[in-house]
């Protein structure tokens, strides 16, 4: 078989031991102050053989945050108990990145402490929520005025000077799956007449903007954007073929003289036009995830492996705490409980067996 997989690549100022990168995944694991516990430590430190380890999104403010029980990364409290993860992690020779991401319209006040829910314009998604107090409509979210977006700017540049204080090895800002920077770049939801909305260029300008403002404060080698184009959840639609390429390729234009340590790129088609358009145009390192709605095998990720540097893998990294040697010596997998996937405690969490021999 290709060893690609399992051989070492270089990400910014981290060199990875194997090109396998645990994507960010939601675990709801973190109480109602935010505050990641020995659970969280635990969870993140059995993990640490894989290349890269992806925090899940963790909030650079309250009003950003999207679930229940989710981490952040704003108080004392939260630097601190995340530096105990990373700590943890590195002590056992692990690398790990915070995914910082700001939920924008994928909230509720009754989530996010009652704060005013934000986005690029004043569309709510169709659907509920799960709040602290049960099942919510979308509510429809604040227009940011284009004085507003500093501001807003100004969260992910502290949010990732927290991660950094934290221990953090970078952080990948999360521009996909329909949060606040997917809402900029996908024209279902940003509808603005401004320098900011209207054609491809403008739509791709505040996350432009904002990968520049945080790759200035804590270096470009130590920043990386996640995407994921005509993914289409949580009513971020890009249905439009040329749209959409219009407006990654204006995005990663205008972000690849930066020099960063990665762009993440979720997609089902890993070699099909629009990533390899993205991959040619970036021109740094590149990861693939194809899984989403399905689940990335072994042999998957060993074709994604030929299209990109590294390859972004979840819910087996999350049953499998010993992923990189059970894919590498063709072990069998634990198979993951969905029952357990957002819920509180170890069950389904850090119980996962290790391959006993």
């Amino acid at each position: 078989m290709s060893l690609k997989l399992f051989s070492p690549v270089t990400f910014g100022d981290l060199e990875l031991p194997n090109r396998l990168v645990m994507a960010p995944l939601t675990r709801s694991r973190s109480g109602r102050d935010g505050v990641p516990g020995d659970l969280v430590v635990e969870y993140y430190r059995q993990r640490a053989s894989m290349g890269l380890l992806t925090s899940e999104g963790v909030y650079p403010s309250y009003a950003g945050q999207a679930f229940v029980r989710q981490p952040g990364l704003v108080s004392d409290a939260q630097i601190a108990g995340w530096k105990h993860v990373t700590d943890a992690v590195h002590a056992d020779g692990g690398r790990i990145i915070a995914q910082v991401m700001h939920s924008g319209r994928v909230t509720h006040p009754d989530t996010n402490g009652g704060r005013q829910v934000v986005a690029p314009s004043a569309i709510a998604i169709d659907g509920v929520t799960r709040t602290y107090e049960g099942k919510a409509p979308y509510p429809v979210p604040h227009a940011l005025e284009a004085d507003e977006l500093a501001g807003v700017i100004d969260e992910f540049v502290q949010g990732s000077h927290n991660a950094i204080a934290a221990g953090f090895d970078g952080v990948e800002l999360h521009g996909a799956n329909g949060y606040l920077l997917h809402e900029f770049l996908a024209p279902s939801a940003n509808q603005r007449s401004d320098a900011f909305g209207g054609s491809p260029e403008n739509r791709a300008r505040f996350v432009i903007d904002t990968v520049k403002a945080v790759a200035e404060a804590i270096g470009a080698d130590k920043t990386w954007l996640r995407v994921s184009p005509e993914h289409n959840v949580q009513g971020a639609l890009e249905t439009d073929p040329a749209e959409t390429e219009a407006t990654y390729t204006a995005l990663v234009d205008g972000i690849a003289p930066l020099g960063l340590a990665g762009l993440s790129i979720l997609h089902k088609d890993p070699s099909g036009h629009l990533v390899q358009t993205l991959r040619t145009r970036f021109g740094g390192p590149v990861l693939l995830n194809t899984g989403f709605e399905t689940v990335t095998t072994l042999a998957d990720a060993r074709a994604t492996a030929d299209w990109a540097d590294a390859v972004v893998v979840g819910r087996p990294a999350l049953a499998n705490p010993d992923l990189v040697r059970r894919w590498a010596e063709n072990l069998p997998l634990n198979e993951p409980d969905h029952s357990t996937f957002y819920t509180e405690g170890a069950a389904g969490y850090t119980d996962y067996p290790f391959w006993a021999n």
